[in-house]
């Protein structure tokens, strides 16, 4: 499989990244790491004009610690998350997911934080060659009006697998969105559609450039179920926040907690009828994780398509223990 033909563009700084964007919108794609975009290439799913390379933009790569938050910069590699002090003691959960993305070389040399939240959505049916989708009637993401993961579906219901976004999410973490001469701050939970095909509420023109983490005192992990330890995206994976009170006879009295359940829909599944079954529960009470992992599968349930190379059945039997391995690890 070759790459298409494309311009190669490689701005020195932010603003040139974003007059180019405001230029070449829908023409162009953003080069970050290349682990999601190049491969998406090769198999004919892009043809993009131009190629904007973030190689040169270092000032879009740190990690920062302030007093309320913590900021990471979109071209943060996920190696220096995962070496992050900070991430592991204020955002375990972020640093337990960046561990199981891709692997070591990918981790190192090519993936980015940003590139993880922004990697499209996958689906078994559609991410494949040219030639395997020429024997197919096109799909709704390749442009047709067929749905093969969810019969007689009006839309497409690829899904999102992103670690990253997971765990941001059960965060709480926040978006900065930039354009030529704007600047914008959307909450994770709202930045998806609902759409497959165009899974990200942003503009062509906006570049991601910053995520924001509320610095809480609170626990939090991170569970996935993939087939190997390495390069495999999850079919299943969980993000856990929790904060507890001290009650006196009950330090670790739940008072405020958030599930986010990935790789089940169109975007990670927000589900706080599951956690607020926690509130006020201890985190030593096995009955009461059960019974908001079982909460939580069957708000999961209803999103869940034949598209990742996995039974249903088995998936949503597995969101239930994600989510109760994720509560005990808290």
């Amino acid at each position: 499989m070759r790459l298409p033909g494309f311009d190669y563009l490689k701005p020195q700084n932010l603003d040139e990244m974003l007059d180019m964007l405001a230029e070449h919108k829908d023409d162009a794609k953003i080069l970050a790491g290349g682990t999601d975009l190049l491969v998406r290439m090769k198999k004919g799913l892009l043809a993009p004009k131009y190629i904007i390379s973030l190689k040169a933009l270092d000032s879009l790569s740190y990690i920062k610690e302030e007093t309320d938050c913590i900021k990471i910069g979109s071209r943060t590699p996920i190696a220096d998350i995962i070496a992050s002090k900070t991430i592991q003691k204020y955002a375990c959960a972020l640093f337990q997911a960046c561990e199981t993305i891709g692997a070591v070389s990918i981790q190192h040399y090519a993936g980015t934080i940003g590139g993880n939240i922004l990697q499209n959505n996958r689906c078994h049916h559609y991410n494949q060659s040219d030639f395997y989708r020429s024997g197919h009637q096109a799909c709704h993401k390749a442009g047709g009006k067929i749905c093969y993961a969810r019969e007689d579906a009006d839309r497409c219901n690829s899904t999102c697998q992103s670690d990253g976004a997971t765990a941001l999410m059960a965060l709480g973490a926040s978006l900065t969105l930039a354009s030529k001469g704007n600047q914008r701050k959307v909450e994770l939970e709202n930045f998806y559609t609902t759409d497959g095909i165009m899974p990200f509420a942003m503009e062509a023109q906006e570049l991601l450039t910053e995520i924001n983490i509320p610095k809480l005192e609170a626990k939090s992990a991170y569970k996935r179920l993939a087939y190997r330890s390495a390069i495999d995206y999850p079919i299943v994976c969980a993000g856990i926040l929790v904060k507890t009170v001290d009650q006196g006879d009950n330090p670790d009295t739940i008072g405020e907690a958030r599930i986010v359940v990935g790789a089940m829909g169109r975007a990670p599944l927000f589900l706080p009828k599951a956690a607020s079954l926690l509130e006020g529960k201890s985190l030593n009470d096995l009955d009461a994780l059960k019974s908001a992992a079982a909460s939580a599968m069957n708000s999961a349930a209803p999103f869940a398509v034949h598209n990742v190379g996995s039974t249903l059945e088995y998936r949503c039997s597995m969101v239930e223990e994600m989510v109760l391995q994720a509560l005990k690890n808290i």
